[in-house]
């Protein structure tokens, strides 16, 4: 009989009732280290006080009114992030892949309201994830998530990641746009070269095509830049946001320059209960916190230390890890054995991670991090190699 939460997950069989900071407390007490971040959504830790002041307070007000009337939360949080980004507007929703739908559909209208309708189709890259939509599945083309779902939805051309020759090749008089993902997450916390994203920015400029970039899991101090394209010295046309943007409440945003958005117009897009009060009024409080002067800046360092003490952690134990990966706190551990086991192991000793693609452990640590907290991560982590050390898993196939 299938189960009244549709199966859909293969979830971990512990749940959690409460967290506080970097940490999580499931129903039996026991307390976890949170490096997962509900996959790298809970930026700020758990029950942030300012978070939470926000979101009570707001919710004694107004949760919800629609977008036929204005919104001061967004006028707000807009105008906030225009005034930290390369954008000059943006659009709130509910869910990240709603973001990158939504920057989509500003590329495609971009070229349309510039006289130029048979510029539609978008480049897009292996080892991708922009969400679960049929339109995002179609465009990351990951054999796991497309079977069963076709036919696939056109206007995807894919080339591999951090190829700027295979970019150049794709381009045709149908390019609309080129989007990737600055860090992925999903694919293996794969970092993209600095060269590469300058190149692209290039690429799309000699071309008349848009850059867009996805920074919905990079993005919000999680690489010590408010998002992780600052540190290539370039801007996107059109971004998508969400995760941290919302400290673990569900929203997300796309954000683009005036030239990238000149198209949408009122009736273009909209959204029922994207940017309401409740999540425009905890998203300013999560940027109140990131934006404090040194905030960034203390995430770099910490940063630097994890990546460091890993480094260790690699060259201790040859056998069981093969490679550290990532940037900022967005890092990743490629064991020799099951990433899966990998996960299992930490988890029983107190500590979560998150897996990804190309056998890689996600390690998303909160940005509020500190030292004694990496010191007992590192603790668990060599604990964790010392047992598979002796208990080696078979080493998974290249």
């Amino acid at each position: 009989m299938i189960p009244a939460v549709m199966p859909t997950y293969a979830r971990a069989d512990v749940a959690f009732e409460r967290g506080e900071g970097a940490y999580l407390f499931d129903t039996e007490g026991r307390r976890y280290l949170d490096f997962a971040s509900g996959i790298a959504v809970t930026g700020l830790g758990h029950a942030h006080p300012h978070l939470v002041a926000a979101l009570v307070g707001q919710a004694q007000l107004v949760w919800h009114t629609s977008n036929l009337f204005r919104v001061t939360g967004q006028e707000k949080l807009a105008s906030r992030l225009v005034a930290n980004t390369f954008a000059d507007t943006v659009f709130f929703t509910n869910s990240g892949v709603e973001a990158w739908e939504c920057g989509i559909k500003v590329a495609r209208k971009y070229h349309s309201h510039t006289g130029n309708p048979k510029r539609w189709r978008v480049i897009t890259v292996g080892g991708a994830f922009h969400g679960r939509t049929l339109a995002a599945i179609a465009a990351a083309k990951t054999e796991k998530m497309v079977a069963g779902f076709g036919p696939m939805a056109d206007g995807f051309d894919q080339v591999a990641f951090g190829n700027l020759n295979e970019a150049r090749m794709a381009v045709t008089d149908e390019t609309a746009a080129i989007c990737v993902e600055p860090v992925q997450g999903e694919g293996g916390i794969r970092a993209a070269s600095l060269d590469y994203l300058r190149g692209l920015r290039a690429l799309a400029d000699e071309f008349g095509i848009l850059l867009y970039l996805d920074e919905i899991q990079s993005g919000y101090g999680r690489t010590g830049k408010l998002f992780a394209h600052e540190w290539a010295g370039i801007t996107p046309d059109i971004m998508c946001a969400a995760k941290g943007i919302g400290g673990g409440f569900p929203f997300g945003a796309c954000l683009a320059t005036e030239k990238a958005a000149s198209g949408m117009v009122p009736g273009t897009h909209g959204t029922t209960y994207g940017g309401n009060p409740l999540a425009m009024a905890v998203g300013n409080a999560v940027l109140d916190v990131i934006l404090e002067p040194g905030f960034l800046d203390e995430v770099d360092r910490v940063a630097r230390i994890l990546w460091r003490r890993l480094e260790t952690l690699v060259e201790r134990w040859p056998t069981v890890l093969a490679e550290l990966r990532g940037a900022g706190l967005m890092l990743g551990l490629k064991p020799v054995g099951s990433n899966a086991d990998f996960v299992a192991a930490l988890r029983a000793r107190g500590m979560l991670a998150v897996p990804a693609a190309d056998n890689v452990v996600r390690l998303l640590p909160p940005m509020i991090i500190t030292e004694d907290e990496i010191d007992l991560a590192l603790e668990i982590l060599g604990a964790t190699c010392r047992e598979m050390a002796i208990h080696p898993a078979k080493p998974v196939p290249a």
